[in-house]
């Protein structure tokens, strides 16, 4: 091995000291985002969509201006939430105009760029990935907090919304099964390995709670989420029921009607972890 140089990019040797270049992508030029956060699973079926939407809408509320970068292209499902299906996006050689919800949160999602929202995203992996990158480097976005709604798993689109986005943290969702452990670790060491922070877990379908008595009946038996908490360090930061009334709300377009106060809690802690707790 020849005497290092210090000047890495003359030199073949993958030693120990070689910088590694970073792959964070710029965001646009007239874009203004203070915190980037990214919601993810190491399954799906678990939520993510329906626990992005809710801390939008919470954050909205605390006076914060929020952003979706729905970054779930084969399956989109946050403008449907927002009532947003039909709606259009427009753009010049500037970049693209977010549309926002009526009470004023952004969205950037595949299915405003769809003529027909049933139609699927039949795209491979690297396809899907650059249009996760043209999400965040070509739309202008005002944000305080931009929420990037990302597809189940540790595969090529969560990998891209890791090495290309300036992440300030991430946020695990999942559920009460035995599975759960398995689930946040698959996360827990995706996010280590990119030296991303954990803000938090959220356990989504956590209980039923009886129209009648009140009694919360735990429909995929007790819950392990503390006992993972506890496990990995990281904050519990909350529950949410299985509630028709979200689903209702959610089909109908109007998750900003929600009312339940089950991630208040969750939405001031990350907050709090971001710096932007007023």
């Amino acid at each position: 091995m020849a005497e290092c140089t210090h000047d890495c990019s003359t030199c073949s040797e993958n030693c120990s000291s070689r910088e590694q270049e970073s792959l964070i992508l710029p965001a646009n030029a007239l874009s203004e985002v203070k915190k980037v956060v990214a919601v993810v699973s190491g399954k799906g079926g678990v939520g993510k969509s329906l626990v992005t939407s809710m801390l939008a809408v919470l954050l909205q509320r605390e006076g914060y201006k929020v952003g979706i970068l729905d970054a779930d292209v084969t399956g989109p499902s946050i403008p449907k939430a927002f009532g947003m299906s039909k709606t259009q996006v427009y753009g010049d050689d500037n970049g693209m105009i977010p549309p926002s919800t009526k009470t004023g949160i952004d969205l950037m999602s595949v299915n405003l760029l769809l003529d027909d929202e049933t139609k699927p995203v039949v795209w491979r992996g690297s396809l899907i990935a650059g249009t996760v990158q043209q999400f965040w480097k070509d739309t202008i976005w005002q944000a305080d907090v931009l929420l990037v709604d990302c597809p189940p798993g540790t595969g090529d689109v969560p990998l891209t919304v890791f090495q290309s986005l300036p992440l300030d943290g991430v946020v695990i969702v999942s559920s009460p099964q035995e599975l759960v452990s398995m689930i946040v670790s698959k996360c827990a060491n995706m996010a280590d390995m990119m030296k991303v922070p954990v803000l938090g877990l959220v356990e989504n379908m956590s209980y039923v709670k009886c129209p009648d008595c009140g009694k919360e009946i735990k429909v995929f038996g007790d819950s392990h989420i503390e006992e993972v908490a506890k496990k990995f360090g990281y904050d519990l930061l909350g529950k949410i029921p299985m509630d028709p009334r979200f689903a209702a709300l959610v089909d109908r377009g109007m998750i900003e009607l929600m009312e339940t106060d089950v991630l208040d809690a969750a939405a001031k802690t990350i907050l709090e972890k971001l710096g932007l707790a007023k």
